[in-house]
């Protein structure tokens, strides 16, 4: 007589099914499907404010650097939408999708982009170097790795005000190589900051590939070399799998396990920005890529749990863009700064009360 088999016990050979059929997208995930429509909402806000910033670029109205975050929305918005609203966030120049989720309304986003006095440099910025902390931004800053040490800073001072916030902040892989980012990790992982740091490997620092800048088989492994364990690679293109280890590596900080750090493999479908053809990528490199395209992929996982439809996707798409060109508009209407203000927030205009008793510093020989 054959044995029974053991009830709710898989038959033999078989495995539970991690990822759909469709998108190829983790199933295990603590977010609802409202959160998840969210999410995906997201991502398309994040695309479409990228298209629009290329318009405007090659209509000659963005005078700065325009940068895009083509094929990197589920590392920015799925990331970002897993800290608390008392959280800060340090965005790099792809992390666009970040900064939006975070709560900078597009239309303040792009005024900075259009040097708009109402932007948050008050047009002394033109493009994604800007933050602002009523939203808890800071700055993107062009000496990469810069950013780990500021919110070191900042959440160790939260830290001892009694207060349990976290930081996250992105990192390019290229930019891993730099002695900025030693520094900054060792410094925070010594200090137990709660802090997290996504690497974003793109694939490329520049026109620079990851073969000819680092040897390391994964740059996940860089973290034992600080002491910081869970390091782990995902799949930088599926948008559960980024929150869910955002997630995990943020609720860990928050309870005093000290810096998280992990890997996320996606890639940076244009250039390095929208000057840059990116002509050094092999043909076979894009393709691969863009066939993983993090906006197909979730929204083929969405469509297959039955969430969201084709129609249902059209018309999220269509509302979105309305709003950003009403944003655009808006925009336009907007004064630049007058030229004679050009100094203003640059010096000081008289000695900062901590320095009243440093009359040396202030003498002509010392200057």
């Amino acid at each position: 007589m054959a044995k029974a088999k053991t009830a709710g016990k898989p038959a033999s050979g078989t495995r539970k099914q991690t990822h759909s059929n469709a998108g190829e997208i983790l199933l295990e995930t603590r977010l609802t499907r409202e959160q998840q429509l969210e999410v995906f909402r997201w991502m398309v806000v994040n695309r479409e404010f990228d298209n629009k910033i290329s318009l405007l670029y090659r209509r000659g109205l963005v005078i700065g650097a325009a940068f895009s975050s083509l094929g990197q929305e589920a590392s920015s918005c799925a990331s970002c939408y897993a800290v608390g609203k008392d959280d800060i966030i340090a965005p790099m120049i792809r992390n666009a999708g970040a900064t939006l989720v975070k709560g900078l309304p597009p239309r303040d986003f792009l005024a900075n982009y259009m040097y708009r006095t109402n932007s948050p440099t008050g047009g002394r910025d033109g493009n994604t170097h800007m933050g602002d902390l009523r939203y808890g931004i800071i700055a993107p800053i062009s000496m990469l790795g810069c950013s780990i040490a500021l919110c070191s800073g900042f959440v160790l001072a939260a830290r001892m005000r009694g207060e349990k916030r976290v930081a996250l902040t992105w990192i390019g892989e290229g930019s891993t190589s730099t002695g900025e980012f030693h520094e900054d990790v060792n410094f925070a992982a010594v200090m137990k900051a709660p802090l997290v740091v996504i690497i974003e490997n793109n694939q490329y620092a520049y026109s620079t590939p990851v073969s000819g800048q680092c040897a390391a088989e994964r740059f996940a492994d860089k973290a034992i070399g600080y002491g910081i364990k869970h390091a782990v690679t995902i799949d930088g293109n599926d948008a559960n799998a980024v929150y869910e280890a955002t997630k995990t590596a943020v609720d860990r900080a928050r309870a005093g396990e000290g810096t998280q750090l992990f890997e996320v493999l996606t890639y940076r479908r244009k250039g390095h920005a929208e000057h840059d053809p990116a002509k050094y990528v092999p043909k076979e490199l894009q393709e691969y890529w863009e066939g993983r395209d993090p906006l197909v992929r979730y929204g083929a996982y969405l469509k297959e749990l039955g969430y969201i439809d084709d129609d249902g996707i059209a018309e999220m798409t269509a509302k979105i863009r309305a709003d950003i060109e009403a944003a655009e508009e808006w925009v336009m209407q907007q004064p630049k700064p007058d030229p004679d203000t050009v100094l203003q927030g640059v010096y000081a205009p008289e000695r900062h009360p901590a320095h009243m008793d440093d009359a040396h510093l202030y003498e002509k020989k010392y200057r």
